[in-house]
């Protein structure tokens, strides 16, 4: 329970001027970004290392986290830069012990080591509600032992940011250096076994988790990472039997300056393509559609999207503050999936050709496995 006696040593602050005081954790210092909020009841540490969640603050609707602690097994970003995912975390209580086996580092220690800056004490359901009412905010969120805080240069901080419309974070968040993976699905009791693929696939990364390359080598194929600004004769020169295009931060107009090109020139070598999240965004931006930023945006593990290829509904990870406009959409494509929270877009497939995307994320973690088949029908494809 928090003591609402101690002194803040915590604040949330957005440009609108609305300031939360609560008890730090985590690093010290202060960071700027786009606070949004997250309905999932498990998976902390994979939604802090989602290199999608770079340059924001998640706040957890659920009240409780920190119970299993963290572990190396449990980290999303791929590579020593995707590093830079979320940059702050609001909690509702205050960090709970670790319970668990697996643990290696309560999230207090692994935040700070992290360099990601946390507050408890807040009213978590005040500022969902805020966002859902008034849009994701830019905010600042500081840690400061001492408590003392200039809350207006924060403020002014928060409002003289630029915000995620306009700007590609992918950039800082993928790979430079291309490289395999060959680490497969977690099993029990044996955890992480690498595995041999035959198929050869490439990864094209703008931030890419690495559950979903798990997921593709779990499927039998060979993978291979290559940087998001990797040219299309370098990837045509690996021979793959398919290309992915990752998920990733920022706003995919941005990162579409120099990615869409590459995937038109896949599209047109009939290449086998599967799109994930902002790789959906950047295909559809590639096909002529458009993309539009959202109010408050979808972040979450609990979200139903209807497949219209089979005319089921799944349970779904989400992650995105940007969606296809689906008014948009060219004669060439059709809409596969929808999420039936709003009716955005969340999948479009090419007309007669293998090539297909998805705006939710089929690997989960954290969240239901529902839409692990579309790893099976990306290899039938190839």
């Amino acid at each position: 329970m928090q003591d609402l006696n101690l002194p803040a040593t915590a604040v949330l602050v957005l440009a609108s001027g609305q300031v939360f005081y609560g008890q730090g954790c985590g690093a010290e210092g202060s960071a700027v970004g786009e606070v949004c909020f997250n309905t999932a009841m498990t998976g902390y540490q994979e939604i802090l290392t989602d290199p999608s969640y770079a340059q924001q603050i998640v706040c957890f609707t659920f009240p409780h986290i920190g119970n299993t602690g963290t572990n190396a097994e449990d980290e999303e970003a791929s590579t020593e830069r995707a590093h830079k995912a979320a940059v702050g975390a609001v909690f509702k209580a205050p960090i709970t012990p670790p319970s668990s086996w697996r643990n290696e580092s309560p999230l207090g220690a692994w935040m700070e080591a992290r360099n990601i800056i946390g507050i408890s004490g807040i009213d978590t359901r005040a500022l969902t509600s805020h966002i859902r009412e008034n849009g994701m905010p830019n905010g600042v969120i500081a840690h400061a032992k001492d408590g003392q805080f200039d809350i207006e240069a924060l403020t002014q901080m928060a409002k003289d940011w630029s915000g995620l419309v306009g700007a590609d974070l992918a950039i800082d968040v993928a790979t430079e250096n291309a490289f395999d993976w060959e680490q497969s699905s977690w099993i029990w009791p044996k955890g992480y076994e690498d595995k041999k693929g035959v198929k050869k696939v490439v990864v094209i990364d703008y931030g890419v988790k690495r559950n979903i390359l798990r997921n593709l080598v779990a499927q039998g194929m060979a993978v291979r990472v290559v940087s998001g600004k990797a040219p299309v004769s370098d990837i045509l020169d690996l021979e793959p039997d398919g290309v992915v295009l990752s998920n990733g931060p920022g706003d995919p107009a941005a990162t579409g300056e120099y990615a869409i090109p590459v995937i038109q020139a896949l599209i047109d070598a009939d290449m086998p393509i599967l799109g994930i999240c902002l790789g959906h965004q950047m295909l559809a931006l590639a096909l002529g559609a458009k993309t539009i930023k959202m109010d408050q945006g979808h972040h979450g593990a609990n979200h139903p999207v209807k497949d219209y290829t089979t005319n089921k509904v799944e349970i779904v990870s989400m992650n995105h503050g940007f969606a296809v406009d689906s008014d948009s959409l060219p004669e060439t494509c059709e809409e596969t999936h929808v999420s039936l929270f709003d009716g955005s877009n969340c999948g479009i497939r090419v007309k007669g050709k293998p090539v297909f995307s998805v705006q939710h994320h089929p690997e989960a973690s954290p969240g239901p496995q529902d839409s692990f088949y579309l790893f099976e029908r990306f290899a039938d494809a190839l």
